[in-house]
């Protein structure tokens, strides 16, 4: 009897001991987090990110969108599963917060450092970046690190950007910064913008797509060495990495990072401050009188609202009495025998132009053939309202000749400039043409709805 109470002790000490191993070690599998096989099992991948233009955001239809959104739900959908997303606030936040195996994995256009590869599995590099100071336009005489002494640069605490700072403050030792917590490089560039600090860094992919939000920032510094983007796994996550490392190959292979890449920024290579700036003016003065116009012409037409204003601007920057010398006119710049052909009975009425513009646009989306998928579709019937239908057709022929595909805009977008080659145009049915045109107009549709979709965004969430 004595020894069965000694051995029902015992055994209550040893569970005890059993319990308190379990809570602090996170379980047999703590360290590793879930397996590919539990992954699937339970038909969740659980992606750690961020809301921002370069990783995951609701577009103007609250549909999510964004360059690690898309991947995301292409590997989960190799993998046979649905994507969960936890929304975190900055990477830090997101790192902490994989490391305590609240996700399978992080996307948020993190960078792949030597701290961060201490700690965790990187899965393949899909982007390069370099870290970028960025200032507001005017607070730096000489765009040198010398410049930056005295103001007030700003980063986010526990990112990778202080790193770099530390060794630049040895050739530059008046170089000073604070480290904020809770912020992202998103907001600080706000604040910038909005005066409340002279600076910050930010990778460079951030800034491009922020300067058209911002347009009174300056990049004044660039990093010499590019830092690669990588999605991040616990440090245990072996198979998963195997599958990832497995759809990536072909993802890439098939052209669909290009794709990715030309979608989200392939409108950002060039920056104008002049025009953009204008064009933040133009939102603020002169949009709103015209704003009902767009959105009836949209749900007529089946078109998104701030692609046909976009283009609008594009064409007449919202003048209704514009006048090229070609003799197109009006909000949509028709010439007269469209005009006419679409009932239009005076092509300086704002709304009759819109209307007709709507509809020429909506007959030319509806002229391609049904491999030409959105958001490419978009694209090239935008270059066909510039050139003309004929013209694009040309270079969709001579896309297949050079063996590219005619339905891809990131394709078609290096064919169309050959238009103006005798070699290329003399074999074609409408000869010459102009193709750089619509190459740069397309760019700034794009860019200006950009930019009006985030614009617009904020005014109706302050509304």
């Amino acid at each position: 009897m004595r020894q069965q109470i000694i051995r029902h002790i015992l055994c209550q000490k040893l569970f005890v001991i059993l319990l308190i191993f379990v809570h602090f070690s996170g379980g047999c599998f703590g360290d590793k987090g879930r397996s590919l096989g539990e992954i699937i099992k339970s038909g969740r991948l659980i992606v750690l990110t961020r809301n921002a233009p370069t990783t995951y955001y609701l577009g103007n239809e609250e549909e999510p969108a964004g360059p690690e959104y898309e991947m995301v739900e292409s590997f989960a959908k190799k993998l046979g599963v649905k994507a969960e997303y936890k929304i975190l606030n900055t990477v830090h936040d997101i790192l902490e917060a994989l490391d305590k195996k609240e996700g399978d994995l992080a996307a948020a256009g993190l960078t792949q450092t030597k701290i961060r590869d201490e700690r965790f599995l990187f899965g393949p590099i899909y982007q390069e970046v370099r870290q970028q100071i960025v200032c507001l336009n005017g607070v730096i005489k000489d765009n040198d690190i010398a410049g930056l002494a005295g103001l007030k640069l700003v980063i986010p605490k526990n990112s990778s950007y202080e790193a770099n700072l530390v060794n630049l403050k040895k050739k530059w030792p008046a170089l000073a910064w604070e480290s904020t917590e809770g912020v992202s490089s998103e907001q600080l560039l706000e604040k910038i913008s909005n005066k409340e600090i002279d600076c910050t860094v930010a990778d460079s992919n951030i800034a491009s797509i922020n300067r058209r939000y911002f347009p009174e920032l300056i990049v004044t510094y660039e990093m010499e060495s590019p830092e690669p983007l990588a999605w991040v796994l616990t440090p245990g996550s072996i198979d998963l990495k195997e599958a990832l490392d497995e759809w990536f190959k072909d993802y890439k292979a098939n052209g669909k990072l290009e794709q990715i890449r030309e979608r989200y920024y392939g409108f950002v290579k060039k920056f104008d401050y002049v025009d953009i700036r204008a064009f933040h003016q133009a939102i603020d003065k002169r949009y709103p009188k015209y704003r009902h116009m767009f959105e009836a012409a949209a749900e007529k037409y089946s078109i998104d609202a701030n692609l046909l204003a976009a283009h609008s601007y594009q064409e007449s920057h919202w003048k209704p009495k514009a006048k090229s010398p070609t003799g197109v006119r009006g909000m949509m710049m028709l010439t007269l025998p469209t005009a006419k052909s679409l009932g239009v009975k005076s092509r300086l009425n704002a709304y009759q132009n819109i209307m007709a513009g709507a509809k020429h646009f909506s007959d030319l989306l509806k002229s391609f053939n049904d491999k030409v998928k959105p958001p490419d579709l978009f694209w090239l019937a935008l270059a066909a309202y510039n050139i003309g239908r004929g013209h694009l057709h040309d270079a969709q022929i001579l896309a297949r000749k050079l063996n590219k595909n005619p339905y891809l805009w990131s394709d078609l977008r290096e064919v169309l400039p050959l238009l103006s080659n005798k070699i290329y145009y003399k074999k074609l049915k409408y000869g010459y043409a102009r193709g750089s045109e619509p190459v740069a107009y397309v760019r700034r549709i794009r860019d200006y709805k950009n930019i009006l979709d985030m614009k617009l965004a904020q005014k109706d969430a302050v509304q």
